[in-house]
């Protein structure tokens, strides 16, 4: 979750909902949204990504309030999954009821991940210690659950790609990467997986689509981080997991690559980074 989106009206026009065109026989899969907060019925927003051709949605936690949330509506909607976890501006909120909620969900086959969870000293909404100790606690049920671990880093990444490294962290996706190509490189040599969003559809980003473009087809995968991060073509509004589709075409392009081969490999590449998607 970032808090740099703006909330908006909900839009049912063509250039909200996307009329977007993706490849036949290709489902997309945006592996980071927040349904929760989106202010629309869930069910139309799924039915409405799915039209659209992104079949898959991964609705992650950031407290357990909103992980439990989460679990519920993927129960309730084909193709939703579900992650359970801590977003570092709650870590202080981090004790022995909360951490027995967060792995009492972890036992869903339905919870497909372990967060999110990480570092953001912008803004600092829990202090730096307790940060830490909430984002090495996520590595270890990671560790004991096999499931895969959603990364928030936000003016940290000294700090995270250390502590992740100090912990053996293994399943890791990095969510909405913001960091430049060497910092790429260096998780994708680890074996971390990137997650791109909107934001690297924004002119200012050339960092970030140079980094989309250091790693090897396999290293990536796409997210919109719904409602927020909406793609240049609608900023300033609420973004949907449709959006999802703008963010292929901008790594095709940064890549030097077809938009189907991007929509097949992140597509593929969700599923190896997340194997609890079915």
């Amino acid at each position: 979750m970032t808090e740099t989106g703006r909330r908006g009206e909900v839009e049912t026009d063509a250039s909200v909902t996307g009329e977007r065109n993706p490849p036949e026989a290709l489902e997309a899969v945006d592996t980071h949204c927040h349904l929760f907060l989106i202010e629309e019925d869930p069910a139309a927003v799924v039915e409405g990504a799915r039209a659209e051709g992104v079949g898959t949605l991964i609705c992650v936690g950031i407290d357990p309030e909103s992980s439990v949330r989460s679990l519920e509506l993927a129960e309730s909607f084909r193709g939703v999954f579900a992650t359970a976890g801590m977003h570092p501006h709650t870590a202080s909120d981090l004790d022995g009821t909360a951490g027995g909620a967060i792995e009492e969900l972890l036992a869903s086959p339905r919870v497909v991940g372990v967060g999110e969870t990480g570092l953001d000293f912008y803004r600092m909404h829990s202090p730096r210690e307790d940060q830490e100790r909430a984002f090495r606690a996520h590595i270890g049920l990671s560790r004991e659950t096999g499931k895969p671990l959603v990364v928030h880093v936000r003016d940290a990444w000294v700090e995270a790609m250390s502590i992740l490294e100090e912990e053996r962290a293994e399943h890791v996706v990095l969510h909405c990467f913001t960091g430049d190509a060497s910092i790429a490189r260096e998780a994708a040599a680890r074996g971390y997986t990137l997650s791109f969003s909107g934001n690297v559809t924004y002119p200012k980003n050339a960092s970030i689509r140079d980094a989309a473009a250091a790693v090897d087809a396999d290293r990536f995968v796409v997210e919109t981080d719904s409602p927020f991060l909406a793609p240049q073509r609608i900023r300033g509004r609420d973004n949907r997991p449709v959006g999802v589709i703008d963010v292929i075409e901008q790594l095709a392009e940064a890549r030097g690559e077809s938009v189907e081969n991007v929509h097949r490999a992140t597509s593929e590449n969700a599923r190896a980074a997340f194997p609890g998607l079915r």
